[in-house]
This record gives C-alpha cells, structure tokens and sequence, in this order.
C-alpha cells in the first residue's frame, strides 16, 4: 500500500510542477525515484541507469526521426511563406464572416500535412486575429478555435495523419496511420462538427450579451497576459491587413501537404509490402519485421520528400537554408526529450511492485481490452498532459497485454490502434498540458478567459467520439 501511495503522490506532484513550468527532463527522473524510494527495497542509482533512462533512449531511438523532420518541414513551411500561403487561401475562400471555422480549417490542413501545432499557432494567430476583430467575434474564442483545429481530429482521427500520436502505437499493433480509416473519420466529423457548432453557439452567445473583440472587462488583462506572453503584442501588429511578407501561391504550397498524405499511403499499401524485407529478422537490424517498423518508415520517406518539395518550389524565398535547417533541428530536442523522460518515468512506474495493483485495476475495468485501452491511455494523456507520453507510458507498460488479448478475443488490432490514439487526445489537454498553455500564450489570454472552450472542443467532443468509435467498433470490427 505504501508503494502505491508513492505512485499517487509522485503523479500527483509531476502533475503540479509540471502546471507551475518544471522542465519535465528534470522533473520526470526526480518524480519516478520518488516513486522509487516509496516502495522500499528497490535501488535507486540501479533503477534510474537501468531502468528510466533505456527507457528514454529508446523512445528516442524510435520516435527522434518523426520530430526531427516534422520539425524541419514545419520551419521550412513557416519561413517559405506556405504556411500562410494556406491560411490566407482558407480565409479568401471563406469570408471574413466565417472567421471560427476559416481558423479551424487552415490550422487541420496545416497540421494534417505534418506541421506542428506551434508553427500552425504562430502563422494562424495573426490572421485570426485580423478575422476575429473585423466580425467582431470575442478574441477569447482564437485559443479553442486554434486547438480545434490542430490537435483534435487531424491528430488523432484522420487516417494518415503523419502527427507523432498516430505513429506510436503502429509497432505495438503491426498497423500503420491509416488504420481503421472509416471510423477515424466518422470520429473526425463528430470533432470537427462538434467543435465548430459548439464555437459558434457560444460567439453568437457572446455577441448577443455584448461582447466584441475584446471585452472592456478583461482588455487590461489580455494586454498584460500579451505582454508576459512577450510574442503576442508583436505578432498581433502583423496582422492580416498588414502582412506583406512574400509567400508561394496557395497552389505550391497546398502541393507539400498533399505529398505527405500521398507518399505515406502509396509506401505502407503498395511499394513496402512488395519489397523483400526478411533481412529485418536479422539480429543486425533488431530483428524485427516490417509490421513493426513499416509506419514509421512510411512517414519518415514522406516527411523527407516534403520537405525536399518545400525547398525546390521556394528557393528564391528561403534566404538562408542552413539556418532554418539548424533551427528546426534544434527545435526537435526540447519536445522529444519532454516525451522520452515522460516514457522513462512510466517504464520507472510499470517496474515497480505497486504497479501489479494499477496493472489489475486497469485490465480489470472491462473484459473488453479496447476499453480498458481506452481507459488506461486517456488516464495517463491527463496525468502527463500530453498525448504522446500518456500513450507510450501505457503502451510501454500494457501494449503486449493488449495486443495479446484483443488477439485472444478477434478484435481487429487496427481498432485498437485507432482507439488508442483517439483515447491520447482526450485528457491530454486538460490545463497543464503544454500545447495548451503555449497557445494562449501566443494569442495574449488566460485560462480563465478561453480554457472553458478549448475544454469543450478539445476534451469533452473528442471524448465523446472515443466512445461512438468504441461501440462501433465493438459492434462492427475495425473498419
């Protein structure tokens, strides 16, 4: 019992620090020997040079590829002007009066093509924010408008989504990111429509009380928030009636998002499977297989061949190559690490004579083992704030037992991909996680003013259509 209330309280902290800014790399090693000292007997130099840190360094050593080059793509999009390019299309096309679901679409294409949440938030913040003050639409509404857009449906349930989350669980399950394809997008529709319905009933709410752009209420707060934020004021002064910076056509730099999607598919459904691949049972190469390696792989070629694209259609635009190249890269470090202690702390968890009673407790919430998945990844994507760490953490930990009992029962292993990463982006942002804290940052608010709608659209709806995906699933097999 004393072990298990070690487990408790170092969650409980990790989650507490965390919130209140502790560098996770620091804090997750800190927390897992706490956890340690709590079960008594255990060593702890042992149990973090043994135990946490080859549990980092795999993660690393599987997943640092997947930032890397998501990071360099989304530098390369950022500084090419395409990924305004795409905003400012959206915009056109749609009307200033369709400010709520332009935002919402620029940021889903941007990140559904493999640009990060935080280089979305940065090129679409401006451009909101010129659409929002024109319609008079209450600017509290940008932040879940954002998060609407780039970390709910395009991902978590849009098949062959090259986001980080929709590649972790393909080497547990043998799937590839574009599994269980019809019922990603049936989540998809229920997020997307959900959440824009859900933003217009509230500007329209707003509106009718009185409140325009900015509430005389709260405009000394944002403007300080803005000012703490020290990137807000600025990037608000670019707006979109002022951005003259040069950019591709909306042709060349839509072109780039569709080859990821496009090269991902072709390589996981035609060119990988005909390829001789048996040198992968090989010691040399880890022996493994392509099942196991194949989604990885695939994206990894995708997100290469973009970013090779990005450069070639905007040479002339891109002044000094090197340099976003060396920024990207160095913009990978942060966020893999974050994750990879967050994993290393869980492998520390899993390790510890405790965890047998979270284990049964986990296994033993249903006889189904995609609710229990279901249960286990979104728990943990709430404690960790983060999707990514929350669903290695339990994979690390339970992914042979689930796969072993979905395999007993006859579920589809792409059902179980789906749920898993659908499960990932429930709790995760709930108001410590890091995506969300960094997007209200950039837009100058606070939690009181905007986290009660980014809660709606970023956890609420897409809980909701976790459980629609589970009980067709569960009806209907993984389609």
């Amino acid at each position: 019992m004393i072990g298990l209330i070690g487990i408790v309280l170092s969650l409980a902290l990790l989650i507490l620090f965390a919130y209140r800014g502790v560098n996770v790399i620091i804090l997750a090693p800190l927390m897992a020997l706490l956890a340690t000292v709590f079960a008594g007997g255990v060593p702890l130099l042992a149990t973090y040079t043994q135990v946490f840190m080859p549990a980092l360094g795999g993660y690393v050593i599987t997943y640092f590829p997947l930032f890397l080059l998501g990071a360099i793509f989304g530098k390369l999009m950022d500084d090419s002007g395409s990924a305004r390019a795409i905003a400012y299309f959206i915009v056109d096309k749609l009307g200033g009066s369709r400010a709520i679901l332009a935002v919402v679409l620029a940021c889903a294409v941007l990140t559904y093509g493999g640009v990060s949440l935080f280089v979305v938030a940065f090129a679409v913040f401006p451009i909101a924010a010129a659409m929002f003050r024109e319609a008079g639409v209450p600017k509290r509404l940008i932040p879940a408008s954002i998060a609407l857009g780039s970390f709910t449906f395009t991902m978590t349930a849009l098949p062959g989504t090259p986001q980080i989350q929709n590649a972790i669980p393909a080497p547990f399950f043998g799937t590839d990111a574009f599994a269980a394809p019809g019922l990603g997008i049936i989540a998809a529709v229920i997020m997307f429509g959900g959440g824009t319905w859900w933003l217009g009933h509230r500007s329209k709410k707003l509106q009718a009380a009185g409140e325009g752009y900015l509430d005389a209420g709260d405009t000394a707060k944002a403007e300080k928030a803005a000012a703490a934020a020290g990137t807000a004021t600025k990037v608000e002064a670019g707006t979109a009636a002022t951005d003259t910076r040069p950019r591709p056509s909306a042709l060349l730099a839509f072109l780039p998002i569709v080859v990821v999607i496009a090269v991902n598919l072709l390589l996981v459904r035609l060119v990988f499977p005909a390829m001789d691949t048996s040198y992968l049972a090989e010691d040399a190469y880890g022996a493994t297989d392509l099942e196991t390696v194949g989604g990885i792989w695939a994206i990894v070629v995708a997100l290469v061949v973009a970013c090779l694209l990005v450069v070639a259609l905007n040479w002339t635009r891109l002044a000094d190559l090197r340099k976003i190249i060396n920024e990207g890269s160095f913009a990978s470090f942060l966020p893999i690490f974050n994750t990879a202690s967050e994993v290393g702390y869980g492998a520390v968890i899993a390790a510890l004579p405790a965890f047998r009673i979270v284990r049964d407790a986990v296994l033993g919430i249903s006889n189904n083992p995609v609710i229990s998945l279901a249960v286990s990844v979104n728990v943990l994507a709430g404690i960790t704030g983060s999707a990514s760490g929350g669903m290695s953490i339990a994979l690390q930990a339970l992914g042979e037992q689930f796969r072993g009992l979905a395999e007993d029962q006859g579920i589809s292993l792409e059902l179980m991909h789906r749920v898993t990463v659908l499960a990932a982006g429930g709790f995760d942002a709930l108001p410590h996680n890091g995506a969300v804290i960094t997007v209200l940052a950039i837009c100058g608010l606070t939690h009181r003013q905007s986290y009660k709608d980014i809660f709606v659209v970023a956890v609420v709806i897409p809980v909701a259509a976790l459980v629609t995906v589970i009980l067709l699933g569960t009806a209907f097999g993984g389609f």
